[in-house]
């Protein structure tokens, strides 16, 4: 049978164990951590960086000091609310009683947010094939198709929201557009200012 004293220290060290690897379960590694920092310099440069760091904190371990991973979790987000918001206008063009105008406004939309998942889907596959290796007039080239893409999308989406500006489409279905819409453009915004950083910083 243990001794009071022996089982004391033994009780003690397991407590102070578990302390530990508590503390350090909670707390964030100093990579995760600088990299969360850089995410929050980097959105600074953004139009807008509350919802800049807000998207792309949880990739702060694969991002750490890379401008060029930055730019490609940004765009990995803009991408899945892309296609979210693709994926939403497709079933709002199967709802029955829908005006004249809406349903004309959705089809072209549904038309605009495919253009736009499939110009950000090839900026994102550009930007992960430059290697290491990329420099001048070929990173020139790769980083210009990214930009000119990005751009294209984020005109897409504006045409698409210009469809719900009369009142001819005033509603909840245009309220629920709008309020995607401007996410996904907000998101591809800043995924173009991080692309340019990215540009800027080679």
């Amino acid at each position: 049978m243990a001794r009071p004293g022996l089982l004391f220290l033994l009780l003690a060290s397991t407590f102070v164990a578990y302390f530990i690897s508590s503390t350090a379960a909670a707390t964030p590694s100093s990579s995760s951590a600088a990299g969360t920092n850089f995410i929050k310099a980097s959105c600074s440069a953004t139009s807008y960086p509350a919802l800049c760091v807000e998207s792309l904190s949880a990739y702060a371990d694969t991002v750490k000091l890379s401008h060029k991973e930055l730019a490609q979790a940004a765009l990995a987000v803009s991408l899945a609310r892309a296609q979210a918001t693709r994926d939403f206008v497709t079933r709002s063009a199967r709802l029955k009683g829908l005006k004249a105008r809406e349903y004309e406004a959705v089809k072209d939309c549904l038309e605009e947010m495919g253009d736009t998942v499939d110009r950000l889907s090839k900026s994102m596959t550009e930007l992960k094939g430059m290697g290491s290796k990329s420099k001048g007039q070929d990173f020139v080239w790769h980083v210009s198709n990214v930009e000119t893409w990005v751009s294209a999308a984020l005109t897409d989406e504006s045409t698409c929201m210009d469809g719900f500006s009369g009142k001819a489409t005033e509603g909840r279905l245009k309220t629920s557009f709008r309020t995607r819409l401007v996410n996904v453009a907000q998101v591809t915004s800043n995924a173009l200012a991080l692309v340019n950083r990215f540009a800027s910083k080679h």
